[in-house]
């Protein structure tokens, strides 16, 4: 996508044909700060300190810190040395292992002299199908735009609904939620994004935000808590979220908050969608509450904020009470039955394991 008309990737390699550069999320909206990673302990830290995050994006960090182990060291031992260390970066997305287990399955079986080329084309081939199939997600959810916009007035926006970041940032480029968004606005078609800040690290507010803006796509942002109240008045016509997994049966685990979207969105008749790549569907779990661990992380993400001062200093400050006790739950849990479909590279699917596993069989 674009940033202020250049073309971006959030992940990229660098021209010297090994080392791996990506966009330090930790840094933005105020400053673009581009960080680049020369071993698998860096890519490690940069997905446990979230310089990288959103699923999609997650997977390919980590392909690439296998690369850059093997580039070092390409051993049995450290390949699984490497693995090991990168699988417990984030526990919540299922893109993380299942990349992981794609570059073990290519590696394994070869002599260390081969596995560093390998490793380093496997790696790119995720990036690049990561890129693919946001790009069909984006194909498909945009005919549901094109539906509603065809009940417009001239001149009358599809107004989304959006929460925490599931941009080009969270992937390698065009993002799953906002790629039909991207898609129909390059076309001409009127659209108006409302954005959660998401609370506690703001991903919407400082993130989806900025590259809508950069991109030049209308929107505002709203508190956490307004999208009940904009579907009360029909200000919304239909949600688009992202999500870290799909369970078999169709649960969606995605940041903290959108599950009391989707209870808005039920209870006000909005079309509530979730875009996802197969990669982020588990077939081995049915249950999503009780079967996906959900991260807890610092309580720092909810007793303080971030932000340019009036001088144009980033300063931190404290929100909470000294001494008050925080929990950060990261992510929840909507249930199936809350979800309208789900927006994957080959179709809208019905939220059930039956339509995943007809359009993935090669993954249930």
């Amino acid at each position: 996508m674009k940033v202020d008309g250049r073309h971006f990737r959030s992940i990229w390699l660098e021209p010297d044909g090994w080392s791996v550069s990506a966009i330090d999320q930790r840094r933005l909206p105020h400053e673009f700060v581009v960080a680049r990673m020369t071993s698998a302990p860096e890519a490690g830290e940069a997905i446990r300190s979230m310089l990288v995050r959103g699923a999609p994006l997650i997977g390919a960090t980590a392909a690439y810190g296998v690369a850059l182990a093997m580039r070092a060291d390409a051993s049995d031992a450290a390949l699984d040395l490497a693995c090991e260390m990168l699988t417990v970066t984030r526990p919540t997305a299922i893109n993380l292992k299942w990349a992981l287990g794609q570059m073990a399955r290519i590696l394994r079986p070869l002599p260390a002299s081969e596995r560093v080329e390998a490793a380093y084309k496997r790696a790119n081939e995720i990036a690049e199908e990561d890129v693919a199939i946001n790009r069909e997600i984006g194909r498909h959810g945009l005919a549901l735009i094109e539906a509603i916009a065809t009940t417009r007035a001239p001149g009358e926006p599809v107004n989304i609904l959006t929460h925490c970041n599931a941009g080009w940032l969270a992937t390698v480029d065009w993002g799953t939620a906002t790629a039909p968004i991207y898609l129909a606005h390059d076309r001409g078609l009127k659209v108006h994004v409302w954005v959660d800040e998401t609370r506690p690290r703001n991903q919407g507010a400082s993130l989806t935000a900025w590259e809508l803006g950069h991109h030049g796509v209308p929107h505002t942002v709203i508190a956490d808590n307004t999208g009940g109240h904009l579907m009360q008045h029909r200000m919304v016509d239909l949600a688009i979220v992202g999500t870290d997994r799909v369970t078999a049966n169709g649960d969606v685990c995605n940041k903290i908050g959108t599950y009391l979207k989707a209870l808005a969105a039920h209870d006000n008749s909005v079309p509530f969608y979730v875009a996802l790549p197969s990669p982020t569907i588990d077939f081995s779990i049915d249950d999503g509450i009780r079967q996906i661990p959900i991260e807890q992380r610092a309580a720092e993400e909810v007793a303080t904020m971030t932000g340019r001062t009036a001088d144009g200093r980033i300063e931190t400050v404290r929100v909470v009470p000294a001494g008050s006790p925080v929990a950060n739950y990261a992510f929840d849990v909507t249930p199936a039955r809350l979800v309208t479909g789900l927006i994957t590279e080959r179709g809208v699917l019905r939220p059930e394991r039956a339509a995943l596993a007809s359009a993935f069989p090669d993954r249930a």
